[in-house]
């Protein structure tokens, strides 16, 4: 598996290859940025950081590999029905989630196997997804089944035609009690204006840890998630070209949402 790490204005590689059980070797990795590693077990990820933000510019991972390159393909192709497009989108939020959840702590809990004790792991935070309606709903389920404690909280944006601009129109977040880490999904991150809405809800309640999980994102979404909220943790399956005069991604796959539930008005 290969990370992709990008920052505003700047792009970098970071390529894995397996060099053995639990072992991976970093390959390519440009000498002026320095690096921490997030875990020093299982799934590494390697963390580039700026200079002069070390302590909370976070990196944008761009999910790199060949499920994920055939998944894409399904999703893009317009002749992709919608059952077929649903059970894509849920494959790629799994590898997403996979990748986005390898920094959550855990502690050691004693077990019994059939043969004798052992010593497992429990996570030790409190999980919110937070999906964006409605697009981001069938992203929660392929997440549940990998946390199945979770807890489930809705935020919901449409887009004005006329601006292109987010309209926030429901919420049922609590006023205390955050979560530990918030995983807000939406499968695109175009514009990056309902993605600062929900970041800023999920800072208004105050939570510390934040990532924005999205299958396909736009540079210009990216950079104003990052310019506004340069602590958030951004994950993604690819970084399309830009954005066309509609201000949909491109090549994109089109409107997410219809494409999920079948309402493209098509027959």
């Amino acid at each position: 598996m290969s990370l992709w790490v990008q920052e505003t204005g700047k792009t970098w590689a970071q390529r894995w290859s397996n060099i053995g059980a639990g072992g991976f070797k970093l390959s390519t990795l440009p000498t002026m940025i320095p690096v921490v590693r997030s875990r020093d077990h299982r799934f590494d990820v390697i963390t580039a950081m700026n200079h002069t933000k070390a302590n909370t510019m976070k990196e944008t991972i761009i999910l790199d590999h060949p499920l994920v390159d055939c998944h894409l393909t399904t999703l893009r192709d317009k002749t992709t029905k919608p059952p077929e497009f649903r059970q894509s989108v849920r494959r790629l939020s799994m590898l997403l989630a996979f990748a986005a959840t390898s920094d959550l702590r855990t502690a050691d809990t004693p077990i019994k196997t059939p043969i004798q004790e052992t010593t497992g792991s429990r996570l030790i935070h409190r999980i919110g997804l937070v999906p964006i309606l409605r697009a981001g709903i069938p992203m929660v389920e392929p997440m549940l089944d990998l946390i199945p404690g979770s807890e489930v909280w809705h935020l919901g944006f449409y887009r004005d035609e006329q601006t292109a601009k987010p309209v926030h129109y429901y919420s049922k977040l609590p006023e205390s009690s955050p979560v530990d880490v918030a995983f807000i999904l939406d499968p695109m991150l175009a514009t990056g204006g309902s993605a600062a809405l929900a970041c800023q809800c999920m800072k208004d309640w105050g939570v510390e840890s934040i990532k924005m999980l999205s299958i396909i994102a736009a540079t210009e979404g990216i950079e104003k998630l990052k310019s506004e909220f340069p602590d958030i943790e951004i994950h993604t399956c690819v970084v399309d070209e830009r954005l066309n005069e509609d201000r949909f991604i491109v090549p994109g796959l089109g409107d997410a949402g219809d494409r999920i539930f079948n309402t493209t008005g098509q027959a």
